[in-house]
């Protein structure tokens, strides 16, 4: 009968131990069991080098491999501590405003460099390019007078007359 209670309270202990979350934690999390494993490694080494037969106060100070193997085992250390803390870590999704974050600078990227996606963008938004040409209306107005260069070399804007080819006033005094 007291090997049946024993059996029974260590069927209960071993339920309960599993069901622990920092045993979960351990069984699940692969980088929790690395600083572990780490953490052990390092201590080993650290605990061979300070017993090999030397002063350890001395050791301690001025071997630098035992200093090294110490800091990788502390921090091995802290990082499964607070990794137990945290609780079980969680993949991040990629979420709905990322991803849209992530479709607008892409479209953007797209735009700025591709030609022809950047003029069919701005077809759609503000219609087609018309293609336009110019032609004037009006005449550009014909000059009745011609100029003619005298001696010195300066131009006489004086209208010259159709019968003569003289240059004369215009009022006709002089004659």
């Amino acid at each position: 009968m007291a090997a049946k209670k024993k059996a029974a309270s260590a069927g209960a202990a071993l339920w309960t131990l599993k069901e622990s979350p920092a045993v979960r934690r351990l069984i699940q999390d692969e980088e929790l069991r690395a600083n572990i494993l780490q953490a052990y490694a390092s201590s080993k080494n650290a605990y061979g080098r300070l017993s090999n037969g030397k002063a350890p106060t001395k050791q301690i100070f001025d071997d630098k491999k035992l200093q090294k193997d110490l800091s990788r085992a502390a921090t091995s250390l802290r990082d499964a501590s607070y990794a137990l803390r945290e609780g079980p870590r969680r993949k991040r999704r990629l979420g709905l405003g990322r991803l849209l974050l992530l479709t607008i600078v892409g479209a953007g990227v797209a735009v700025g460099v591709s030609e022809g996606l950047r003029k069919k963008l701005l077809d759609a938004l503000f219609g087609a390019e018309e293609e336009f040409e110019y032609t004037s209306t009006t005449t550009p107005p014909t000059t009745t007078g011609t100029s003619s260069v005298g001696t010195t070399g300066s131009v006489s804007s004086t209208p010259a007359t159709a019968t003569t080819g003289d240059p004369s006033p215009a009022s006709g005094a002089g004659q």
